[in-house]
């Protein structure tokens, strides 16, 4: 009898935040390792340059980059679109902000922006892609949290709030996806090397409040 091999079909992975840190690191693995189909995104496509010389320089047939703003609804839009058709088995909820200072020093403006990101940017995401996973009834949503998802870390109160509720959340949403064959993780951090300390918003250090 001779044995017919079949191409293992690649699992396929969408991410969010592939410019820099976790998300960048994520993508050049899995791309490069044969067994997935990578969609990175994110919000500037002028920064996947990081991506591609991680990868050699070249774009290989398993990663392709898409725009994708978290904060935007038509551009989530866009790229679920893209995708549409495709079998989505995991969505990696990473796009995020930090926030450091006396809360004093941290503007209305600032942390709606950081709320806007690190919250209700996992749950646009969430919203997005998990219909289609319901329809098929599999799927997996892995989501960054912190270990200031867990405790209070001092001069990060907004950052720690906005990942307190990234994992009531997930909390609560792992429990209703279960009979959908849907898992959800959350990944809870603690200080990692990449520029996301370099990103941050921080005060003005010459303020009165600084001081």
């Amino acid at each position: 009898l001779s044995q017919h091999c079949w191409p293992m079909e690649k699992t396929t992975v969408l991410i969010t935040g592939c410019s820099s840190g976790i998300g960048l690191g994520l993508a050049a693995r899995l791309a490069a390792d044969g067994r997935f189909k990578v969609y990175a995104t994110m919000r500037d496509l002028a920064k996947s340059e990081r991506l591609l010389e991680r990868l050699g320089g070249c774009c290989p047939d398993s990663l392709e980059v898409l725009q994708l703003d978290v904060t935007n609804p038509r551009s989530l839009a866009a790229a679920a679109q893209r995708v549409q058709g495709q079998r989505l088995d995991v969505l990696v909820c990473n796009a995020g902000v930090g926030l450091m200072g006396p809360l004093e020093t941290c503007s209305e403006q600032a942390m709606k922006t950081l709320f806007d990101v690190n919250f209700f940017g996992a749950v646009r995401t969430i919203q997005a892609f998990l219909p289609a996973m319901k329809r098929r009834r599999a799927g997996h949503i892995i989501v960054s949290s912190s270990i200031g998802g867990l405790q209070g870390l001092p001069f990060n109160a907004v950052y720690c709030a906005s990942k307190f509720a990234v994992e009531g959340l997930c909390e609560s949403l792992a429990v209703v996806l279960r009979p959908f064959n849907i898992h959800l993780t959350l990944v809870e951090c603690g200080p990692v090397h990449t520029s996301f300390l370099e990103n941050l918003q921080r005060p003005d250090p010459q303020g009165s409040e600084m001081q």
